[in-house]
């Protein structure tokens, strides 16, 4: 006869950064805390058990990356250019100091203690410049179409090719297709990161983070994806930290 069960634990606590944006409810029309509910669900979906990150101090962020299981940097707005030592392009957004300070904050204090993390979209934009690298601001200036934004307000899909020999690669093989909707991309790779899949035209569409228990960064956006190979792996490494 087979033993007894045993207790797998508590799930996960995953933290996702949030974006910090007037919003409406109700009667209310006040700044608010929001992050879209596919990040939830996905995270959910996946045995994590998903805690929204404000954009508060740097203190607060190291707090929250020692508290927590795993880190995901979700998508939103462009970085600020001067961090990495640009002026701003006629198409970059306008800036969101409160969250570049809060978001880099995190992602340095999750590299320093090994915490699992999941960069999104602008996430791993974050990523990369916080590793000292920089940005195409505007990717339609470089690669001569708007194929990685097609439609304002609408995923996209287009097709990324994956190093099969990489942490991504173990995960989702040689070639996905891939919900995108972003203007700006890796240009120069920061220290330590590892480029480990591209679109057609070149773009790289993700990296690893050398040495990292789970470090990766995409560009696309697996939350709005069917597909929960990618969250599951990320928060069977949260469970295992």
């Amino acid at each position: 006869m087979p033993g007894p069960m045993r207790d797998a634990g508590p799930p996960p606590l995953i933290g996702v950064t949030t974006y910090l944006e007037a919003a409406r409810w109700g009667v209310w029309v006040r700044e608010a805390a929001l992050l879209p509910a596919p990040y939830v669900r996905a995270v959910e979906r996946a045995g994590g058990v998903p805690v929204l990150l404000p954009p508060v101090s740097a203190r607060g962020a190291k707090a929250a990356v020692h508290g927590l299981a795993g880190i995901i940097l979700a998508g939103g707005g462009d970085v600020e250019p001067g961090l990495y030592g640009e002026k701003r392009h006629a198409e970059t957004a306008p800036p969101q100091p409160a969250r570049d300070r809060y978001e880099f904050a995190l992602i340095r204090s999750a590299i320093e203690t090994d915490v699992p993390f999941l960069a999104i979209c602008r996430g791993l934009q974050v990523l990369n410049v916080a590793r000292d690298g920089d940005l195409v601001q505007h990717l339609p200036d470089a690669v001569g179409h708007d194929g990685h934004a097609p439609t304002p307000g609408k995923m996209g899909s287009h097709e990324v090719r994956i190093t099969l020999a990489s942490m991504l690669g173990k995960i989702l093989g040689e070639r996905a297709d891939v919900p995108t909707h972003h203007h700006q991309a890796v240009r120069r790779l920061g220290k330590g990161l590892v480029a480990v899949a591209w679109t057609d035209d070149q773009v790289v569409e993700a990296v690893e983070l050398q040495g990292h228990r789970f470090g990766l960064g995409v560009q696309w956006h697996p939350e709005e994806d069917d597909d929960p190979r990618l969250f599951e792996a990320f928060v069977a490494a949260a469970a295992g930290r």
